[in-house]
């Protein structure tokens, strides 16, 4: 295992640089003038020059991303361009624990609520428990996520209006408080966020248990007299759960980058507001930065994968 990991590490470490390669030179080379916008109509020529060698934008590029790995090695994403003096951890130090608090809710629901409903309509498939989960799962899934939420804002501001609710349609409360104030403000934004990936974890499961339940070997445990509860989880659920595993990797890769909507539409003070504000400001160090942090996060969900593979299949040898 201790080799398995090493390797793997190490892969995910090259992924990393070559993200933060892609990454920088996107900035580099894309258009607009990141002083100049921090100038706006204060721009003089000198003062710009002057920003810029204290930046260091004057440098080859080269030279420029050799610094900026020479500044990740200690966990330093540099400054800001936009908001002076202010470092880029710092602009996003509040933003990180909101948007992993919502991913992290929200896939939670997504496996406790899916897959348990995607293996019960497995169980019961072609009958009328199956069509109607089913059914619902798919208008779920195919509704894309910004327009649940518009209409669950709609809904909540319909009801504050003529039933006077007073439930907040718009932020989020205290970051992993979980009085009455702030659930009002999170339930919404997490159980939308939810749905999609409920609905796609529900017909996975479906399908892979489906799957499972065809094979030989299920058919002679149950020839053999088995109860059916343990040939269900003991010997088909098992198997069920390696597609499962590769999804789980990957959504817990993708929790932030998909809260993107969610935040934006619910004004939840996020790391994804915090990056479309830096992109419209041209402030590359707060879009690396979040780019670098969101890699991070992918990768190591792919290892979770890989090691779960081994949990799950102990014929998956680790090597």
């Amino acid at each position: 295992m201790v080799k398995f990991l090493t390797k793997r590490l190490i892969g995910l470490l090259f992924v990393i640089i070559g993200v933060t390669f892609i990454t920088f030179i996107m900035g580099y080379f894309a258009p607009g003038d990141p002083i100049r916008v921090l100038m706006g109509e204060h721009y003089d020529p000198v003062t710009a020059q002057n920003l810029r060698h204290a930046f260091g934008l004057d440098l080859p590029w080269y030279q420029q991303y050799f610094n900026f790995l020479i500044h990740l090695t200690k966990l330093d994403f540099g400054n800001s361009f936009y908001y002076q003096n202010r470092s880029v951890w710092d602009i996003l130090k509040d933003g990180v624990p909101i948007s992993a608090e919502l991913g992290l809710w929200a896939l939670s629901l997504q496996l406790l609520i899916g897959v348990p409903l995607g293996i019960f309509s497995a169980l019961k498939a072609n009958s009328w428990i199956d069509t109607v989960n089913m059914g619902v799962a798919l208008v779920a899934y195919a509704i894309p996520v910004f327009i649940i939420a518009i209409l669950c804002q709609i809904l909540i501001v319909w009801l504050d209006h003529h039933m006077g609710l007073n439930w907040p349609a718009t932020q989020w409360g205290v970051p992993w408080h979980y009085g009455w104030s702030d659930i009002q403000f999170k339930l919404v934004p997490i159980l939308v966020y939810a749905a999609a990936g409920l609905a796609y974890f529900a017909r996975l499961a479906r399908t892979s248990m489906l799957e499972v339940l065809r094979q030989d070997y299920v058919r002679t445990a149950r020839a053999k007299g088995l109860v059916e509860r343990v040939v269900v989880y003991r010997h088909a659920f098992r198997n069920a759960m390696i597609p499962l595993v590769t999804v789980i990797g990957f959504s817990l890769g993708f929790l932030v980058t998909g809260a993107f909507f969610i935040e934006n539409i619910f004004a939840i003070p996020g790391i994804a507001r915090i990056t479309i504000s830096s992109i419209n400001n041209l402030d590359y160090p707060v879009v690396q930065a979040t780019t670098v942090l969101l890699a991070v996060v992918v990768v190591f969900g792919n290892l979770l994968s890989d090691i779960l593979y081994t949990v799950v299949d102990p014929r998956i040898k680790a090597e």
